[in-house]
């Protein structure tokens, strides 16, 4: 049975590290590693799922050529349903260059491509309605999708009893608020990145931002901070925690591996603290590898790891997972 539906942005992403300047106009520079690899929020965090070991479907569309079929084949080889990815004949599959510098940070160039022609008619509500989760992984960059259809999608998830889960990309359009108000109060778990809530709701601290997200109907707001961790808010209870300190490779992905932590922590029915640390220590272990998932540790993997860092309790939540 199929726990989470992540639905969103499916991407090919070709990266090269490190690139710490842009080359001059009609030259060519060299960089010591280049590679490619499936990104995208819906395939990320469906990948990091499985390995958590979670069952897991991804869905959206792909175009019908050489990054589409790559995807589709490197996501049924991490074990992820793709019976719901469509493929789109005259739109190319999305894909993204991923300059990454010598301390690990990410410079993008993006293409939408497929990721555009989403509708919500398309889509397998069966499929959806079945689920414990239903992510809606790559909100603000889905032209056909976002905003209303999406509500309706979310609305109709949250009916069937499904848990719902959003995430956002920045937003180079500018719309922000406009596209993801009609959202926001069918989102049970919202789980932005700082600097993306910041532009979503005008302010500057993490309390103001979370206190305006609730009040626009999410029960829990999971605020990305980088390399200070997260805050979370849901109700009266909040909590900060700070990030892991382990030796970054590549930060590529990071923010969905918190994602698929913070689905884990939940389908387990833990309290929302150990959610947090739990997403953290998936985020944590998603940047000592190349690309978006390579890093991404197994379920007892991931709870050695906390073991190691915060003591035996944790193979008694495991336990009880």
């Amino acid at each position: 049975m199929t726990e989470v539906v992540c639905l969103g942005i499916l991407v090919a992403d070709v990266w090269g590290k490190p690139i710490n300047e842009w080359p001059e106009r009609g030259r060519l520079s060299l960089v010591e590693e280049m590679g490619m690899g499936v990104g995208g929020c819906a395939a990320n965090t469906g990948i990091s799922l499985t390995k958590l070991g979670v069952a897991t479907a991804a869905m959206g569309k792909v175009g019908d050529d050489g990054f589409g079929r790559f995807i589709t084949s490197q996501l049924e080889a991490e074990g992820v349903d793709i019976s719901g990815i469509g493929v789109d004949t005259d739109t190319g599959t999305s894909a993204t260059m991923v300059m990454i510098d010598g301390e690990g940070e990410r410079t993008f160039l993006h293409c939408i491509g497929a990721n555009a022609t989403v509708r919500p008619e398309e889509l397998d509500m069966d499929l959806i309605a079945s689920a414990k989760v239903f992510d809606f992984a790559g909100a603000l960059v889905m032209p056909g999708f976002d905003g209303e259809p999406a509500a309706s999608v979310l609305k109709a998830a949250q009916e069937a009893g499904v848990t719902t889960c959003m995430d956002t990309v920045w937003d180079a359009t500018g719309r922000w608020m406009e596209l993801l108000a009609p959202c926001l109060p069918y989102t049970d778990m919202f789980l932005p990145s700082f600097a993306e809530a910041v532009e979503l709701t005008g302010e500057s601290e993490v309390e103001k931002v979370a206190q305006v997200l609730l009040d626009a109907g999410v029960n829990t707001v999971a605020l990305k901070l980088g390399e200070e961790g997260c805050y979370i808010r849901r109700g009266d209870e909040e909590v900060r925690l700070p990030a892991y300190e382990v030796e970054v490779v590549d930060g590529t992905g990071s923010g969905d591996a918190f994602v698929a932590g913070f689905i884990r922590g939940t389908l387990a029915g833990w309290d929302l603290e150990d959610v947090g640390r739990f997403a953290n220590a998936v985020g944590a272990a998603c940047v000592t590898g190349v690309g978006t998932t390579a890093g991404v540790r197994s379920f007892d993997e991931t709870i050695e790891f906390l073991v190691e860092r915060e003591g035996e309790r944790w193979g008694e939540l495991a336990a009880s997972a």
